[in-house]
């Protein structure tokens, strides 16, 4: 019985959400615009690697976890010789990642929108 609970527990453990792909979302940003946003991510055990493209260009993502349906990203931009990093935590339901976007330091008002995955 024990050893059931035990390979039970590691299975829960080992899983993860498969959100490889693409994913498009229109975030919010200051003053009520929206900008529309294409994550690419790829999913190794429960390391994340990926982008994140907006018309403004492209940016890699850093510290990526997936674990279970909740994934965590970081992302750095550079902007007028300053860097900004903001904090991704999302939370994966089918083919929509609900996600909190907050600027590290929790300096301005975090964000919420959902992403919406792509046909491949």
């Amino acid at each position: 019985m024990l050893t059931m609970v035990l390979v039970g527990l590691g299975a829960i453990a080992a899983w993860a959400a498969d959100v490889s792909g693409k994913w498009v979302a229109e975030v919010p940003g200051r003053q009520g615009q929206t900008q529309t946003t294409t994550f690419t991510f790829k999913v190794e055990g429960d390391k994340l690697t990926g982008t994140i493209s907006t018309p403004r260009g492209e940016t890699p993502i850093s510290d990526g976890r997936v674990q279970g349906d909740e994934i965590s990203f970081t992302q750095v931009i550079e902007a007028g010789g300053n860097q900004m990093k903001f904090l991704y935590k999302g939370k994966v339901s089918g083919d929509e990642i609900k996600f909190t976007r907050q600027r590290e330091g929790g300096q301005g008002q975090a964000r919420e929108f959902i992403a919406k995955r792509m046909p491949s």
